[in-house]
């Protein structure tokens, strides 16, 4: 979707500063934010692209004016109260008013390390063979969905050229709306860095994974 998340390619923001050292967490309350998101997202109530869409889905104002686990923890507020798992009333008083439900899949401490490590992998059996091949020129679409997207606005309608085939992955698009995996080929395009922003760029070029639905030969 188009929202204030896809900040790719956007001027204003200042650079990208990175911090020497950082921890993983700058303080206990995000590593708590992260532990909650993980143990809920393993109930099975939603998966990680509806995830997304839900951080995504916040006000512009909101979501600009938010740290990285503020972000996580509003979105997983919305998901908990759409499936019923909690109330509006309960986030807003930050107490349980109502017995806690017990039809949910839970992971229990000792099972933490081997889910963690397991992860999520999203590679999955090609249905149809790769319509593109490396150094193949392909367009990406422009499109402005509603939905949940991986692709980024300032790649949209633009020239490229394939890289590297990644394989047969989850469709992010179809996935968020509920819709099903639908596996899509996944594809590392490049593109000239004034394709994407004009003669006055100092860059040089930028690879961005897409999905095959994304794409159309160039013309």
């Amino acid at each position: 979707m188009n929202g204030a998340q896809d900040l790719g390619g956007m001027m204003g923001f200042g650079p990208v500063e990175p911090e020497a050292d950082e921890p993983a967490f700058h303080a206990p309350w995000e590593r708590r934010v992260f532990a909650l998101t993980l143990a809920a997202g393993f109930t099975g109530q939603w998966n990680i692209d509806m995830a997304r869409s839900a951080r995504e889905s916040l006000p512009p104002a909101k979501y600009l004016s938010s740290s990285y686990y503020e972000i996580w923890l509003e979105g997983l507020e919305r998901l908990l109260v759409d499936r019923g798992m909690l109330t509006a009333q309960e986030v807003a008083t930050r107490r349980s008013l109502a017995p806690a439900r017990t039809d949910l899949r839970a992971v229990g401490a000792d099972m933490v390390p081997a889910t963690l490590a397991r992860g999520g992998p999203s590679e999955r059996a090609a249905g149809a063979p790769a319509r593109f091949s490396v150094g193949d020129a392909v367009r990406t679409l422009e499109m402005n969905p509603v939905h949940h997207t991986r692709l980024p606005r300032y790649v949209r309608g633009k020239v490229g050229r394939i890289v590297a085939l990644r394989g047969a992955h989850v469709f992010p698009d179809t996935n968020a709306q509920g819709l099903g995996e639908q596996p899509q080929w996944l594809y590392s395009v490049r593109f000239d860095a004034h394709e994407l922003w004009g003669p006055d760029t100092t860059a040089s070029s930028v690879c961005t994974d897409c999905w095959e639905p994304y794409l159309a030969p160039a013309i």
